[in-house]
């Protein structure tokens, strides 16, 4: 397994949670929650911004997926926001199927004896913490990088 850490992003219509590993890629843990701005530029200055510090080697965006397969709204603009994170990053970003990451997010924070409305403030960050776990143990048992290249992607 590489060495260095990554970072996870769960986009949201309203906030974008963010987690980081540590350099080892053994624990993913919340980082910071970011409040959607109306303008993708300005909010991938605030992304920039909250994870330029720990220095990523990759950079995983959760896809949204619907159940069936098939892309959503939440699909294409999970795939805006990576491509302009691509073009002001130089390192790799790539997408990562979370058609459950919401869920086990939101059982998670049931577990903690937390409130919904206590919870949305971590919540995304759970979310982009089951995200990169999931990535994470996609390079342990795979020895390459999880998920697709956001070039990959047509637009």
């Amino acid at each position: 397994m590489r060495s260095g850490r990554r970072v996870a992003i769960d986009v949201g219509t309203a906030r974008i949670g963010v987690a980081v590993s540590d350099f080892h890629a053994i624990l993913a843990s919340g980082l910071v929650t970011i409040k959607r701005t109306t303008d993708p530029e300005a909010t991938i200055d605030l992304i920039t911004a909250a994870i330029a510090e720990t220095e990523p080697i990759e950079i995983y965006v959760g896809l949204p997926i619907a159940l069936s397969g098939s892309e959503t709204a939440s699909t294409k603009d999970a795939l805006e926001l990576a491509r302009l994170l691509s073009k002001r990053m130089n390192v790799p970003v790539r997408m990562i199927d979370e058609r459950m990451t919401t869920v086990t997010a939101a059982s998670a924070l049931r577990s903690s004896n937390r409130d919904s409305k206590s919870g949305r403030a971590v919540i995304d960050q759970i979310a982009a913490t089951v995200i990169l776990e999931q990535a994470l143990s996609i390079e342990r048992n795979q020895a390459g990088s999880p998920g697709v290249s956001v070039s990959d992607f047509d637009d």
